[in-house]
């Protein structure tokens, strides 16, 4: 009786989205930021981690839940996806991710539009995927805003961990159209445009005679933003062409830019090297046709022997179930040379690093969010399954994925 007490009060806590104290205990645990520990613990407590080591050396506290796996990590990490928005019916009501009425609309919010209900977020934390750089995708010049989420809430306000993320470009093939841009010259030419247009407007908001400052402009503040260097561009291109012109752009604006897709990266690496700016990486089991078709499975590892930082998305798909999982993608990447270890780090401290938020995401160490990805073997192995997602401290997903 007391039992089924105990296990109803754990559905509960999960199902109200309460943290829990929990000692996570592996035997292999991989905290990323240091080498991995054999019969390892994490200790959470109020959502937080309170303590990581070797289980001798680790004291459970009394009245902690212990939950047991071979292999745990930190949460994982996509870098850029479109899920939440766009959904895994592929019908018009959950295709969010793209508004072709206009090709430059930087004032669409990615929150506006996200459904932390969704079933791909659900499918995707079972996984070990806890947080999520997601909105708006390639296809349009400017297609909007995106976000940074975790993979649980039932709101985005609960969701959300930054609103305003970056802002979604495309200078490949697929951001053009038959009528404006339809060229290369036309789309580096608009954005020119638009951030010289969005300067003068910022220019004017420091006027001190009110009468004299303009009306607000939802387009141009979301410019604005990227000026100050507070969001950078996500630009999605793949020739190598398109990539040193995205560079051309951020020297001439000093904004900050990071490169989307990047299939030819590996033709400009020193100028990308120079130019410091974060590469997400293609899917490698992405088709390689079209803009694409210069791709290769080996890019990440010349990007890591180049100096380059990079992380792993999921990326957008225009086919059911509008989704792949980064995960998966990591583990190609891993077995075409870039190997295990910078693999894991590209789903999860890297790419919290792209994102900004490596002070509380993307390892196991004392003080950052309780976010956990559990696996009954080595997760890099197709026969492996996820077991067990913690968000936060609170467990989300048990079972087997």
């Amino acid at each position: 009786m007391k039992t089924s007490l105990f296990l109803l009060l754990l559905g509960l806590l999960a199902r109200e989205g309460v943290a829990q104290d929990l000692a996570i205990r592996a035997e292999q645990l991989h905290p990323v930021s240091s080498p991995p520990i054999r019969d390892g613990v994490v200790i959470v407590r109020a959502g937080k981690i309170a303590a990581v080591g070797p289980s001798a050396q680790t004291a459970i506290p009394e009245g902690f839940r212990v939950i047991q796996a071979k292999v745990v990590t930190p949460g994982l990490i996509d870098a850029h996806s479109v899920v939440g928005l766009a959904g895994y019916l592929n019908q018009p009501h959950d295709q969010d991710q793209l508004d072709k009425s206009a090709p430059i609309q930087p004032e669409l919010r990615a929150i506006d539009a996200y459904n932390p209900r969704e079933k791909l977020v659900e499918w995707l934390r079972e996984f070990g995927i806890t947080t999520i750089h997601t909105g708006h995708g390639p296809g349009a010049l400017v297609s909007g805003q995106t976000m940074v989420a975790k993979t649980r809430g039932q709101t985005a306000e609960e969701a959300v961990v930054v609103p305003y993320a970056m802002l979604a470009c495309t200078l490949s093939g697929s951001g053009r159209s038959g009528k404006s841009p339809g060229t290369a010259a036309k789309q580096v030419a608009m954005l020119r445009e638009a951030l010289l247009s969005a300067k003068e407007y910022a220019t004017k908001l420091e006027e001190t005679d009110m009468a004299k400052r303009p009306a607000r402009d939802l387009r141009k503040e979301a410019w604005v933003e990227v000026l100050k260097r507070r969001v950078p561009l996500m630009i999605t291109a793949h020739r190598h062409q398109e990539l040193i012109s995205c560079l051309r752009l951020a020297k001439e604006f000093d904004v900050r830019v990071v490169l989307d897709g990047a299939s030819e990266v590996y033709q400009v690496l020193d100028e990308v090297r120079a130019a410091g700016v974060f590469v997400i990486a293609h899917p490698p089991m992405a088709r390689f046709a079209g803009d694409m078709e210069n791709a290769s499975r080996s890019t990440p590892l010349k990007l890591l022997e180049a100096g380059i930082p990079f992380a792993f998305q999921s990326g957008f798909e225009d086919y059911v179930p509008k989704t792949r999982v980064v995960l998966f993608e990591a583990a190609i990447a891993a077995s075409h040379g870039l190997g295990q270890e910078r693999a894991l780090r590209a789903i999860t401290l890297d790419a919290a690093r792209l994102l900004g938020l490596e002070a509380r995401l993307g390892s196991l160490e004392v003080g950052k969010d309780g976010d956990l990805a559990l696996y009954d073997g080595d997760l890099f192995e197709y026969t492996s399954h996820c077991v067990g997602t913690v968000i936060e401290g609170q467990s989300v997903f048990e079972g087997q994925k």
